[in-house]
């Protein structure tokens, strides 16, 4: 008895420490990175244009096209990714195809985004023709996004308890309606939490966009036309740390690394509180 008391409090001591630390790392991380770089953003710094040669250049192009390859590569990949998940979870049967659909789902989810990149500019840029462009990045992006978010709907759905379908399909509900009503608004924390996954990773994503997005923007701004080239602020600050002739380079790099932070950590909160209102009002507010 005595011994299992001690094994208890040195577990909990263990997880105590193990979850200080994290959030000490953290903490660390953002407060050397926000540190850094908060003095240097301004009002024109995030709305201005880059400048090559002099100092004073801005981001404003690159934070633009970070969010319209963003949602273009979530519209192309949603549909798909959400489809197929749910697919595997409901419609598809127990066989060796099924299981091997998995297996490939889950290995193409560890294949490194240099290698999605190398493939996107061998298919997209150079075989369809697109070059360089938001649409090409996008494209590829979309293709990074496909494992993870298969996988996580179908986990997401599973999760929810198997009374729920029964009782939907009971009360006369088709498949089509007990998805809609009752398995995806069950799982929708699990879904948003896939999607804010994904997005928080495309927006940091650089190795796969040098091969398809570039490394230059539009000259007129905003640029809504996806054949041209778009430059991505996560680019744009490996860019200036390793290869801009601009003088203020490493002060526009701690910016946008500053800078790039905090619109994952605003955007994962404009996610999560929403759905989390949105999920109540469709399980009926509890």
């Amino acid at each position: 008895m005595k011994l299992s008391k001690t094994t208890d409090r040195i577990a909990t001591v263990y997880f105590w420490v193990m979850g200080i630390v994290i959030v000490a790392i953290l903490a660390w991380f953002l407060i050397r990175i926000l540190g850094d770089g908060l003095p240097h953003i301004s009002w024109s710094f995030v709305t201005g244009k880059p400048s090559e040669m002099t100092a004073g250049g801005g981001v404003g192009p690159q934070l633009f096209n970070s969010f319209y390859i963003l949602f273009l590569s979530l519209a192309f990949s949603l549909p798909i990714g959400v489809g197929a998940g749910i697919y595997l979870a409901v419609y598809a049967k127990k066989n060796k195809f099924t299981e091997l659909v998995r297996i490939s789902v889950e290995a193409l989810s560890s294949v490194p985004s240099i290698v999605f990149g190398l493939f996107g500019a061998l298919l997209f840029v150079s075989l369809m023709g697109l070059k360089f462009s938001i649409l090409a990045g996008a494209l590829t992006l979309s293709l990074l996004n496909l494992p993870v978010l298969v996988r996580v709907t179908e986990e997401a759905i599973r999760s929810v308890p198997e009374s729920y379908w029964e009782a939907s399909l009971a009360l006369g509900s088709t498949r089509w309606q007990a998805i809609r009503k009752v398995l995806i608004p069950a799982s929708l924390p699990g879904l948003i939490t896939g999607i804010t996954l994904v997005s928080g990773r495309a927006l940091g994503e650089t190795a796969l966009l040098i091969y398809t997005a570039g490394l230059s923007v539009s000259r007129t701004f905003p640029d809504f036309n996806p054949l041209v080239m778009g430059e991505t602020l996560a680019l744009h600050l490996w860019y200036s740390g390793s290869s801009s002739l601009a003088p203020d380079a490493k002060e526009i790099a701690k910016a946008s690394a500053a800078l790039l932070v905090i619109i994952v950590l605003v955007f994962n909160l404009l996610i999560a509180i929403p759905s989390r209102i949105l999920q109540k009002r469709l399980s009926g507010g509890k």
